[in-house]
Parts: C-alpha cells; structure tokens; sequence
C-alpha cells in the first residue's frame, strides 16, 4: 500500500476508532514523562455529537466513542501493566477505564434528574470538575485524564494541561478562527501539581508540547 490507499472497507467508524486509538498511545507516551515530574496529563476530544459518547437510551448510557475508548485504552493499559512495578505503573492500576473518560458538554447545572433529564445529574458533577474545580482536575489524585466536549469553545472553556487534542468530528472546512480557536485550547504552559508554571527556559519547549490527532482534511490547515 501506498500513502492514501486503503484495503477493503474503511468507514468513519474504522476512522474514529484509529484516531482514538493514536490519542491514547500519545497520551501514554507523554504522561509517564511528565508523571515522573509531578504533571497532570489531560487528552481533549472534540466530538460533534453528544450522543456519540453519552447515549441515554443505552442501560449504561455510554455512546459509541465511550465504548471504543474503553476498549482501546484497557487493550493500551494491559501492555503497560506488562512492564516493570514502577511508580508510574503503580498509579495506572489504580485508574479502570471506566472512571478516566468524562464529558462535558453545554449544559444548565440546574437540570433535576427526572423524566427526559434523567441520568444527567452525573453530567452536572462531570460539569463542575471540569469547568470549575481546575484544581482537582490537575491533582495526580483525580483519576479524569481523557475530557470529550461538545461545547469547549462556547463555554470559553480552557485548560494549561491539554497536551494531546483530537477531532473526532467534521471539520468547518472554511473557518481557521475556529481552528486555530479549537487548537488554541491546549497551547497554554503546564503546571505541576504544586501549581508552579513549567516556563523555564531549560525546559519549556520539551515539556509544553502539544500533539494533534487530526483527518487528512487538516493538512491544508497545518
């Protein structure tokens, strides 16, 4: 095969899954790096779909982006367990799948939880972590590290440690503010867990690195 050449059936979903999938080995990658440094490792997901990752008609309500990442991320994790006891590994078994994905999407925090807003009071507490309590977020204590969001550019929504940013959505082939908006959310200097800024110029350029996993539709863009 060459550049640009498939074999046999690839769809979206083949598509999705992949992007989703590098996301995961880039954030791996990065984080047992800047683990050992005190830093907190957040992924971003920018998805066009609610119901791609929070599906209320599901008895679990997960979406099929939730699904996929889970799969994807504990196939990914059970290769790193593999590897010596080291402190790194240590704080990976203590994170299931399942509690190191959240949401957050455009919502009133007020919603009860009845009738067709049932299930969306675990949508306020995903909300509250991570619009408002930015310091819990950036804790090594707090297992959240993969952030999928509909509605990151309304809320003004922004956070200094995004290192690895996805679109697993159609692009707006004609806006780069967007764009440039849109990746702009994770080119900001990170901190550790002591609230410090990692500005020095020793090693500003190797730790604030952002990776982004994009289509093909990005190259004229990049």
């Amino acid at each position: 095969l060459v550049a640009g050449e498939a074999s046999g059936n690839v769809n979206e979903g083949d598509i999705r899954r992949i992007q989703i999938r590098e996301t995961i080995n880039s954030h791996f990658d990065k984080e047992e790096k800047l683990f050992e440094q005190g830093i907190k490792c957040l992924s971003l997901f920018f998805i066009d779909e609610v119901a791609k990752y929070r599906d209320y008609s599901q008895p679990d309500e997960k979406g099929e982006y939730a699904r996929i990442f889970e799969e994807e991320y504990n196939l990914y994790l059970n290769e790193m367990l593999d590897l010596d006891e080291t402190a790194y590994v240590k704080y990976l078994k203590g994170i299931t799948a399942e509690k190191t994905h959240s949401g957050y999407f455009s919502i009133d925090p007020s919603i009860t939880k009845t009738g067709e807003n049932k299930g969306l009071s675990d949508d306020v507490d995903a909300y509250d972590l991570i619009l408002k309590k930015k310091e819990q977020l950036l804790s090594l204590e707090e297992p959240v590290r993969f952030i999928f969001s509909h509605s990151a550019l309304r809320e003004g929504w922004d956070n200094p440690n995004v290192f690895v940013i996805c679109f697993l959505k159609h692009p707006d082939y004609n806006n780069e503010v967007t764009r440039r908006q849109e990746v702009g959310r994770g080119l900001r200097l990170s901190v550790n867990k002591h609230g410090d800024r990692m500005d020095h110029p020793s090693i500003v350029h190797d730790v604030n690195v952002l990776t982004v996993v994009a289509s093909e539709s990005y190259k004229d863009f990049v």
